[in-house]
């Protein structure tokens, strides 16, 4: 959901590229529904592990476990913990207020990223 919530709202400032520690190898049928429903594209979603991206290549990893561990973007030079629940097996209710809240982060993170755009573009 994240990766579909920053491709739409904040492409100027986020490359989004949704990985996982443990990949499902597909994008459950409920998250479609539920990111079609609030009018977020699904194409070109896929389930990816984290190990398919090398540290140099990325820039920050959202943890949205919010656990610390080995593989919970070890390497990366920028990770930031958010502890978002998974709403995997969940209804359509868990599954959109868990939207609600990425929304909200990715929102919050996309105005940091464009203030400190701005902040560094002041300084040139």
């Amino acid at each position: 959901m994240a990766e579909a919530i920053a491709r739409k709202e904040a492409s100027d400032v986020i490359e989004p590229s949704s990985a996982g520690v443990y990949p499902l190898g597909m994008i459950s049928e409920t998250t479609r529904l539920v990111l079609e429903v609030n009018e977020y594209p699904v194409e070109g979603l896929a389930s990816k592990g984290l190990r398919e991206f090398a540290p140099h290549d990325v820039d920050l990893v959202v943890n949205m476990s919010g656990l610390f561990g080995p593989l919970a973007g070890a390497g990366y030079p920028l990770v930031e913990r958010w502890e978002v629940a998974d709403p995997y097996g969940g209804d359509k209710v868990t599954y959109q207020r868990i939207l609600e809240e990425i929304q909200g982060r990715v929102r919050s993170l996309a105005d940091r990223l464009r203030e400190e755009q701005r902040a560094k573009g002041g300084r040139e």
